[in-house]
């Protein structure tokens, strides 16, 4: 039995798994609070993700029918980018500042600037700075909370974190450690004078954690917390990932040839890659796979995070606002949403906020409000899907994940925007299945190839192919979002 758990935005998700039966035995899952600020502060306390793990770990054990002592190896998947900066005691010296957090936009311009623009940061790391990544957040810790930043004795990621709450090792992968901005995404290693760019006083080879393989185990529980969990001595924690990349690995994305997608708080694009790429554009991120190769990926930062805050001013449940969206005729008879509530990073518009446009007195209806959002966050994803370039032109199926995709609707929009087959594996929250596939490889199970080709099964009846002349009409509505995005947004080509 294998345990998979994904700490994400809104929860930490937990899933059972038997690898011999193939099966998805038992799942729970607790939910997070998120502190937002007006200026584009986004934090939680790491304490909270400890608490949730705690309760969904037991509750899914016992919905599978499964006592703790059966687990053999554990899986981490954490949302990405996260700034867990610790004590010398191992204690977290400021909540930790999320994926989401736009709060450190003049940090990260200054610190791209340092750097040498653009092309100096992709010459350094394979890829530019966002505003998102862990470097300006610590470089904004700095500046605003000096005595807190004076006492970092490390720094670690969402995931990071949780293994080293369960082993006691500070370490990393390549994967996660691939969105911090300062790892060079081409040679898989700390760069540490970038580093020293954003954090001169810090020892870079003392408070980042040691890099290991993603085949290596992250370490062992620690005795008293296994005995606290009801779990045998032994159990393996394996390196873990980023749920981009965990995600990517719980839909059978680890060749080239395959799209997957994720419809969650935020929406991602990637790719297979078997070796790094030379990015076209400063938004495409050429990041490390999190377990061979690369995963060139596109992150918006305004997907269900978006359509939840319609579907809550009209006080609809989900079902009531498919509903809705399935009233609204294609196009939402002419409403347009740029749906950018928490900033954006594809395009790079940190500091934008949504936009309502289109509306007349014929069209100003609820149903068009709730399907014109659901458009617009997808249209940000085909805005991203393109940036991909041949890494997507050549997919003949999009793998769907992520809260969004269990909605119909949503998944024929996809189709339809993107012209392209969309179905979803039968374990939607892919990253915590992922966990478990990973933790599986890394306990010597077989092959990563053998295992996700046993434990991920695509759910037939979830099934969307494209509609030739819905296609066409979303071709036009496309247009006219970019028109849009050109027209209060200048030059973001």
């Amino acid at each position: 039995m294998y345990l998979g758990v994904d700490c994400g935005t809104q929860s930490t998700k937990v899933v059972v798994v038997d690898v011999q039966a193939g099966k998805l035995l038992g799942e729970a899952s607790r939910p997070h609070h998120l502190v937002e600020g007006d200026n584009g502060r986004r934090e939680q306390a790491p304490d909270e993700w400890i608490e949730a793990f705690i309760g969904a770990f037991h509750e899914a054990l016992d919905r599978a029918g499964v006592p703790a002592s059966e687990i053999r190896a554990i899986g981490i998947s954490g949302q990405q980018h996260g700034m867990v900066a610790l004590d010398a005691a191992g204690q977290p010296l400021h909540p930790a500042k999320l994926w989401c957090d736009t709060e450190s936009n003049v940090q990260n311009e200054r610190l791209v600037a340092r750097l040498g623009g653009e092309q100096g940061c992709l010459d350094k790391l394979g890829l530019v700075l966002q505003t998102g990544y862990t470097a300006s957040k610590i470089a904004w810790l700095r500046e605003h909370y000096p005595e807190a930043y004076r006492r970092i004795d490390s720094i670690l990621l969402p995931h990071d974190y949780l293994n080293y709450w369960l082993t006691g090792e500070k370490v990393a992968e390549a994967g996660d450690a691939s969105g911090t901005g300062y790892f060079d995404t081409r040679r898989r290693q700390w760069h540490f004078e970038v580093f020293h760019q954003i954090a001169p006083e810090l020892d870079a080879e003392r408070v980042l954690p040691r890099l290991i393989d993603s085949r290596q185990p992250a370490g062992q529980v620690r005795t008293e917390l296994a005995r606290q969990l009801g779990l045998a001595d032994g159990v393996l924690v394996s390196s873990g990932g980023g749920d981009n990349m965990l995600g990517a690995i719980g839909t059978g994305n680890i060749s080239p040839g395959m799209v997957t997608m994720s419809l969650g708080t935020s929406g991602t694009i990637c790719a297979h890659a078997a070796e790094s790429i030379e990015a076209d554009s400063a938004l495409l991120a050429n990041f490390c796979a999190s377990h061979a190769g690369w995963l060139p990926l596109i992150c918006t930062m305004n997907v269900t995070s978006a359509t939840t805050r319609i579907r809550e001013l009209f006080g609809l449940d989900i079902a009531a606002f498919n509903t809705a969206i399935e009233r609204a005729s294609l196009g939402a008879d002419g409403v347009t949403v740029l749906p950018f509530f928490n900033g954006e990073r594809v395009p790079a518009l940190p500091e934008a906020s949504a936009s309502f446009l289109g509306m007349t007195s014929r069209n100003t209806s609820p149903e068009n409000l709730c399907r014109a959002v659901v458009e617009g966050a997808t249209f940000g994803l085909r805005y991203g899907l393109e940036l991909l370039g041949p890494l997507a032109s050549r997919a003949s199926q999009i793998r769907l994940i992520g809260g969004g995709a269990r909605s119909p609707v949503w998944r024929q929009i996809v189709a339809d925007v993107t012209g392209t087959e969309v179905i979803c594996p039968q374990v939607t929250d892919a990253a915590a299945l992922g966990g478990a596939t990973q933790a599986a490889w890394c306990a010597g199970e077989g092959t990563l190839e053998a295992l996700c080709g046993h434990l991920v099964k695509v759910d037939q009846t979830s099934r969307a192919m494209p509609e030739a002349a819905a296609v066409r009409r979303y071709d036009d509505a496309y247009t006219r979002y970019l028109s849009v995005l050109g027209r209060l947004h200048g030059d973001i080509y």
